[in-house]
Parts: C-alpha cells; structure tokens; sequence
C-alpha cells in the first residue's frame, strides 16, 4: 500500500529505520510508532519507497 502523502511517507521511513535497528523506538512519534509494530517491513518499505512530488502534505480524509 503506497502512502497517500508526505507525512504517511516520512512517518513510515522512521519506522523502518527502527524496525531495521537504524533508529531508537523511544525517539518514534504517534504515526511512525505504531506503524513499527503493525506493520512489516516490506509493508514499511512499499509506502516509505514513493516519490513525494505531487502528495499532498497530509491525507486527511483517508
């Protein structure tokens, strides 16, 4: 599932980060928290791998 903004983007390449042992859990906020733990890596590296030109900044209704 690609991410449908930048943030879902931003927030799902922290959590990769800490999922591969890159970044520490304690520094993850709200979005990418959650994520480290719900969903795999591959799912994780699917939505963190889009190209940010033309997302809008925030999904809201999504």
């Amino acid at each position: 599932m690609p991410a449908k903004s930048k943030s879902q983007q931003m927030a799902a390449g922290a959590a990769l980060a800490a999922k591969r042992g890159e970044k520490k859990k304690s520094e993850l906020k709200d979005a990418s928290k959650s994520m480290v733990d719900s969903m795999s890596e591959t799912k994780l590296r699917d939505m963190a791998s889009i190209k940010r030109k033309g997302k809008p900044a925030h999904a809201w209704n999504s």
